[in-house]
């Protein structure tokens, strides 16, 4: 019908004002007969039905708007829509900026640590190349003769360089200090592609044997000690006694595999560990010409190694070539566990639109008269679909926001809780495809909990919603939100299944015994004074004395020195043999774990030694080489004999008798079975060829037995340092249990975010049940009132509400459970996250699927318990 203005808009706006009060006034009575109070019915009425004010604005004369002014207009109507029912937006508000900021934090994370490319020069030509040991099925570092050896035949490449890691004790200028150190060949920074801030590389002459001494320094070390002056170029560092000379200066920031404050040639390394093909110990990259590819590059390069395995046979025989680029190597150990949490969050998400779906389906419930007048008025279904889609998208991206907010927060939380071993790159924070990310995920978000409640609304039946009492809801409705709510209630319990399996996990490891005892041990190191290191035995001489005087601190019941803490990330795996004929090459040879240490470090450690005995004083250079070995290496090498009087023979050092066999210490991981890690060989510092002394004293740890703790402990520690010189910083004190609880870190993490999420999801998916339950409950006001009315006891009421929880709870708990049946197996293979339990663990499930069900039935108690105190009467006299 055509009408006309303003006589026609006057009668129109009349009309809408009758339909107004009339149906304010009904839904009004409505709420008083479920026990409100006159005016709390008619505030939340008018809330409830303040849209159809907004209708009496959705046409002019019957002409549609331009599509602009129609969006914007939406918008607007939204917005005051919104307005409207505060309570409501705030609920969906925080619920989706709970979801996409989680989403948008993991994702960021995810982005800079595995998307992102490294920050260097034309990162994806960059490559590691590794050795393979084709015996043992193992990659390990490079020799320093294997890296000269391909540095001047591999021409796939364009530059290759070498690292390994050597720290530095500085004495000069300022006060004493231990330093991160690195030695690094010539051209290592451009090979990587990184511009100095001040000075140079180092030349060819200097990165060789004798070669003048030059140092690289960090901008942190720099700063400090030159004060950020350009000045310091050509000034002297004292590092370990020798001066070096300033060279360069790296920009801030600058980060590879790990932080480092002071760089210095590798070529003017330990000579004897330079030379000896048969130690790797060296990270080699390289990268490739722009005209070949990493296939390519890989089979030339094994060319290579077969020809220096023919050259060298005793040392290298038995070795390929391993590559990888260098994105890929940095991201590995990260990407399972974040593609993982990346999984998890996404079905808080998808937990998180569910309820909001589940929320705007009740809320269209109070709005059926209101779309029913505009569907009266002309109003088409797809108009009130878009409508309602306006509102969806603007609550999401309200969310998004929000959501930004706490990805801020969150994604420093999550970096800091993450472990250093699987922190490749230093920091990540929010950047501008992270903030695209969330407003994307907002807007899909929008639209995905949107459509249904949408959909389902703009189905309008006007006969039964436009007359006089009716209260705008339909069974089809409520089972509607009956699935969202199963749905929740699945994802969540998946959730909850993963998190409980890693749970499990983790209480397995702390079950494990790591093979020592770990409470009240103390460990640091001590940068010996250089006065100290000129000669074997004055090393030897320098550590005897200072376990004494750490000795005779009161407190103290056992101390002694380590080269290998276990568990910390050093490693020194060599080869060994039984035989009295070595074998055809080293690298063919069967590996063990070395540690050099002193008389009483099982004592310190609490090592149980199982036959024979330990070290004495009397084990010195002069006496007869002794070694002791692990119960694992006696049982795979001597499995029907007593290993004590064995010999054994060991790589760059000889044959030694066996006297003593100890319990196996647990090194690489509390849950490593690799056999290539399994063996232990443990030989007394003091009988160590005095050649290798220099190689070894750096690393050697102190290992303080003590019941005192290390705050109390730490100025005796270091005043017994002091004594034998002011010059001996102390750095690296940390606890035995701290390497134990590192040790689980890998898995403690996501284990820590997994949680977080599968809590988060079950408040949601509580909310969503609660909310079901209470829109039920008002649904059957009058069949409940008439029912007590008959004689139905509260109690009766109660059940009957806890029944239909325990319906919806039980029937997503067994879709859930079957959808964690299928994906825990692959769980379990793409993360080898779990360790000592199945990853389908009947125990696990039942427990999580019965905290699942009682937080359910908690949540419907509330409403069950608000519809048993009804007053019948109230009731019937509302009928």
């Amino acid at each position: 019908m055509k009408w006309s203005w303003p006589w026609s808009r006057r009668i129109w706006e009349r009309r809408m004002d009758a339909e107004f009060q009339f149906h304010l006034e009904s839904q009004a009575q409505d709420y008083v007969g479920q026990g409100m109070s006159r005016e709390e019915a008619e505030q939340r009425a008018r809330r409830e039905f303040g849209g159809l004010e907004l209708a009496k604005e959705e046409c002019r004369d019957g002409q549609p708007l331009e599509s602009l002014g129609q969006v914007l207009r939406d918008i607007r109507y939204a917005f005051r829509s919104l307005s409207r029912s505060p309570g409501f937006a705030a609920v969906a508000v925080v619920t989706l900026a709970l979801g996409i900021g989680a989403n948008t934090a993991i994702f960021s994370v995810l982005k800079r640590m595995v998307l992102d490319p490294p920050p260097y020069r034309q990162p994806e030509r960059l490559v590691f190349v590794w050795l393979n040991n084709l015996t043992l099925k193992h990659f390990t570092l490079v020799s320093y003769g294997d890296f000269r050896d391909w540095q001047r035949a591999a021409h796939p490449f364009e530059r290759i360089a070498a690292l390994r890691f050597q720290d530095r004790n500085l004495t000069a200028p300022g006060t004493a200090e231990h330093l991160k150190g690195r030695e690094i060949s010539s051209g290592f920074f451009e090979t990587l592609g990184v511009r100095l801030l001040l000075g140079r590389e180092f030349t060819a002459e200097e990165d060789q044997e004798g070669g003048p001494p030059a140092a690289i320094l960090s901008d942190a070390v720099w700063r400090d000690r030159f004060g950020g002056s350009g000045a310091a170029i050509g000034k002297p560092v004292t590092l370990d006694g020798v001066d070096y000379t300033v060279v360069g200066v790296l920009p801030a920031g600058f980060h590879f595999w790990s932080d480092s404050d002071v760089y210095t040639p590798a070529g003017r390394g330990d000579p004897l560990t330079l030379r000896d093909r048969s130690v790797h110990s060296f990270l080699c990259v390289a990268r490739l010409r722009a005209d070949v590819t990493l296939g390519q590059a890989q089979a030339e390069m094994s060319t290579i190694q077969q020809h220096i395995d023919e050259v060298y046979a005793a040392a290298e025989r038995g070795q390929g070539i391993g590559m990888l680029r260098l994105q890929e190597q940095l991201a590995g150990d990260v990407r399972p566990t974040l593609l993982l949490l990346m999984a998890a969050v996404g079905l808080v998400l998808l937990i998180a639109c569910a309820n909001v779906a589940n929320l705007l389906l009740a809320r269209s419930a109070a709005r059926g008269r209101e779309l029913a007048i505009r569907a009266a008025l002309g109003a088409t279904r797809a108009r009130i679909v878009r409508q309602l889609i306006t509102e969806s998208v603007l609550l999401a991206v309200a969310g998004g926001a929000a959501g930004l907010l706490i990805a801020f927060s969150s994604t420093r939380l999550v970096m800091a809780a993450m472990p250093a071993n699987l922190l490749p790159t230093p920091s990540a924070g929010l950047s501008l495809p992270a903030l695209f990310f969330a407003f994307g995920v907002s807007g899909l978000a929008g639209i995905l909990f949107g459509l249904a409640p949408a959909l389902r609304s703009s189905k309008i039946d006007l006969g039964a919603s436009l007359k006089e009492g009716g209260r705008g809801s339909s069974a089809g409705q409520h089972r509607a939100q009956s699935t969202l709510v199963i749905l929740q209630m699945a994802l969540t319990l998946v959730l909850l299944a993963g998190a409980g399996l890693l749970f499990r996990t983790i209480r397995q490891l702390w079950e494990l015994s790591p093979g020592f005892d770990a409470r009240h041990v103390i460990t640091f190191k001590v940068g010996l004074s250089p006065s100290a290191t000129h000669t074997a035995s004055g090393v030897r001489t320098a550590f005897r004395q200072l376990v004494e005087r750490v000795r005779q601190i009161p407190g103290v019941e056992a101390a002694d020195f380590t080269t290998l803490v276990p568990l910390s990330p050093a490693d020194n795996a060599g080869p060994f043999w039984i035989t009295a004929e070595p074998p055809r090459s080293l690298a063919e040879a069967p590996r063990a774990l070395y540690q050099e240490v002193g008389p009483d470090y099982l004592r310190a450690m609490g090592i149980p030694l199982l036959e024979g005995r330990f070290f004495s004083k009397e084990d010195t250079a002069g006496a007869a080489p002794v070694v002791v070995v692990d119960s694992a290496l006696a049982r795979a090498y001597f499995p029907e004999k007593n290993p004590i009087g064995e010999t054994i023979h060991i790589a760059h050092w000889g044959p030694g008798r066996i006297v003593g066999v100890i319990g196996h210490v647990s090194h690489y991981g509390l849950a490593n079975p690799n056999p290539y890690t399994q063996n232990e060989i443990y030989i007394s510092f003091d009988q160590i060829l005095d050649e290798w002394v220099p190689a070894f004293y750096p690393a050697l740890t102190l290992v303080v037995r003590t019941p005192l703790d290390m705050a109390s402990m730490l100025p005796a520690i270091k005043a017994a340092v002091d004594q034998g010189g002011s010059d001996q910083p102390v750095y690296d004190v940390e606890t035995l249990e701290e390497f134990v609880s590192g040790a689980m870190a890998s898995r403690r993490f996501p284990l820590m975010l997994l949680v977080a999420f599968a809590g988060l999801a079950l408040v949601l998916a509580s909310v969503g049940i609660y909310g079901v339950i209470s829109y039920s409950m008002a649904q059957r006001v009058r069949e409940i009132g008439i029912r007590m009315a008959l004689g139905a006891r509260p109690g009766e009421i109660v059940r009957m509400a806890l029944g239909e929880g325990v319906r919806l709870s039980g029937a997503g708990a067994g879709i859930g459970l079957a959808a964690a049946l299928v994906i825990a197996p692959a769980l379990s293979s793409f993360s080898n996250l779990l360790f000592g339990v199945r990853p389908i663990d009947p125990l696990t499930f039942g427990t999580v699927a019965l905290v699942m069900v009682g937080a359910a039935l908690l949540a419907c108690y509330l409403p069950a318990r608000r519809a048993a105190r009804l007053d019948p009467l109230a009731v019937l006299r509302h009928e």
